[in-house]
């Protein structure tokens, strides 16, 4: 089943290329180009452009999918939670969910022994277990409305979502990995023994024709349009769109718990703390059938998230409480003959070939928790097509920043303050927590705030945004404020129109 090589030398030959710069198609880049294989990776936005940007941002099992009896997706994304909280400890953090017991929805006994299952399905775990709370006696009660006088407490972890898909980008690349962004797929055919793809710059309006022994379609939601125009695959494989849609409002309560809400409509909504001074609440889950992206919150949605919090929390909330929002669609396997619970939790990747040559893979639907994994299986599929194929790795691969000691972020946060005394408490902890150990790359030999060149809201600095540019892709100030940080939080109008004044000079100068 193995298809011609490209030939050796030549420029704009791959063994593989990727469509789609979100966690799944920068986690088979990492992964593929690992193993030994030449990867070219296009995304025709900024990476984690849509979905993987829009998500819950939360590393975990998945404690509502055990009503599905989907045991074996929660074992393997508790498996990975453990895994990926090693490999990126300083963008992936541990963090206590508040489950309370809502009287006339599930019952306590039920909430008990999900919770036992949660904790050993994990083989290995290094999170607290699960335990009862009193939430009248506990300070974790104190923002809950009196109605609710029990509940449990769990562990998950948070991600910072759009970060963990640039680090994966980069170590593709430091695997020999070429990405492109703002880069479009036009087009890719079949002919002779190498897929024959037209790419163009989205920015310049350049073209480029580049050729592949296999294509792996990471799309996202437009998967199926990718597969049925871009490629010219005839297909029975569907897919079906999903909107999910979060709202930030300011903190409702203090510490760093979690809370996650039932509701009477047998869904779950999350509140976290969200950037110090903030409430993330999510997510909403309404079928979709416009274009993918980029989408935004109904009004009904708002309404629909506010009474959520409302009915659980003492300080009421409505739309007027909104600072942002952000809204993404995720695309799921449409299989008819599949249970509609099973298609909405799990990934599928389908292949298709000519003739045992040539593949495509499709990937549907997956969640950030377990794309290490749907790496794997996705390089698992293409072995066939590649014999010389290295063995999987990525299970002990640390990302970009993560080469911590004992993956001990405090200890390297304390170590960071000692070595730069220079930089506010703040400012050393988000540069710790979205750069780890590169951080240094970034301040490079600076010994004061004026070394850092231009200032702008938030703690953002000119050598931050240089790094930014030159390192992880950023081209527009939405890029730095809202994807490789939430910076846009706390930028003004001026600050933002400094910075992408900033960008366009140092575009000129390139």
């Amino acid at each position: 089943m193995a298809t011609a090589s490209p030939p050796r030398g030549e420029p704009d030959a791959y063994d593989l290329l990727v469509v789609g710069g979100g966690i799944n198609g920068t986690g088979i880049a990492r992964d593929a180009a690992g193993r030994g294989l030449s990867v070219l990776l296009a995304e025709r936005g900024d990476l984690a452009g849509f979905t993987s940007s829009s998500s819950t941002k939360l590393i975990h099992g998945g404690l509502r999918y055990l009503e599905y009896y989907e045991f074996r997706l929660v074992r393997e994304a508790l498996a990975e939670r453990e895994r990926l909280l090693r490999l990126a400890p300083h963008v992936i953090w541990p963090l206590r969910f508040v489950l309370p017991h809502d009287e006339g929805l599930r019952p306590a006994w039920l909430l008990r022994l999900g919770l036992f299952l949660y904790d050993h399905l994990a083989r290995l775990r290094t999170l607290p277990g699960s335990e009862s709370v009193n939430l009248r006696r506990s300070p974790v009660g104190r923002p809950l409305q009196d109605r609710l006088t029990k509940g449990f407490l769990y562990s998950d972890c948070w991600v910072e979502d759009s970060r963990l898909v640039v680090l994966n980008a980069m170590d593709a690349t430091r695997h020999g990995a070429e990405v492109l962004t703002r880069t479009g797929v036009v087009s890719a055919r079949r002919e002779g023994d190498l897929w024959v793809a037209h790419l163009r710059d989205e920015r310049t309006g350049g073209e480029r024709t580049v050729r592949a022994r296999a294509v792996v379609n990471a799309a996202g939601p437009w998967v199926s349009k990718t597969l049925g125009g871009t490629l010219g695959v005839n297909s029975r494989a569907a897919v079906r769109l999903i909107k999910g849609s979060h709202i930030v409002v300011p903190k409702l309560f203090e510490g760093d718990q979690a809370y996650i809400l039932q509701q009477p409509d047998k869904r779950i909504i999350f509140a976290i703390p969200y950037e110090h001074d903030f409430t993330l609440i999510g997510t909403t889950d309404v079928p979709y059938e416009g274009e993918p992206g980029p989408v935004t919150i109904s009004p009904e949605e708002t309404d629909y998230l506010c009474s959520c919090i409302n009915r659980s929390f003492a300080t009421k909330i409505g739309p007027a409480d909104v600072v942002w929002s952000y809204s993404g669609v995720r695309p799921l396997y449409d299989d008819a003959a599949a249970n509609a619970s099973a298609v909405t939790r799990d990934y599928v990747l389908d292949v298709e070939d000519a003739g045992g040559r040539l593949p495509v893979l499709s990937v549907f639907g997956g969640k950030i928790t377990t794309y290490r994994r749907l790496a794997e299986h996705a390089l698992e599929k293409l072995a066939p097509y590649f014999p010389h194929l290295k063995p999987a790795w990525t299970g002990e691969g640390i990302l970009p920043g993560g080469d911590m000691k004992d993956a001990d972020f405090d200890t390297f946060l304390a170590d960071l303050r000692r070595r730069r005394p220079f930089l506010p408490e703040e400012l050393a902890r988000r540069l710790a927590r979205a750069y780890g150990t590169r951080v240094d790359d970034l301040l490079g030999s600076a010994t004061s705030l004026a070394d850092l060149g231009e200032a702008f809201d938030g703690g953002l600095t000119a050598a931050e945004v240089d790094y930014l540019r030159r390192n992880e892709w950023a081209v527009t100030a939405e890029d730095i404020l809202w994807r490789r940080s939430k910076l846009g939080l706390r930028t003004g109008q001026e600050s933002a129109a400094r910075l992408e004044a900033y960008l366009a000079r140092r575009a000129e100068a390139a």
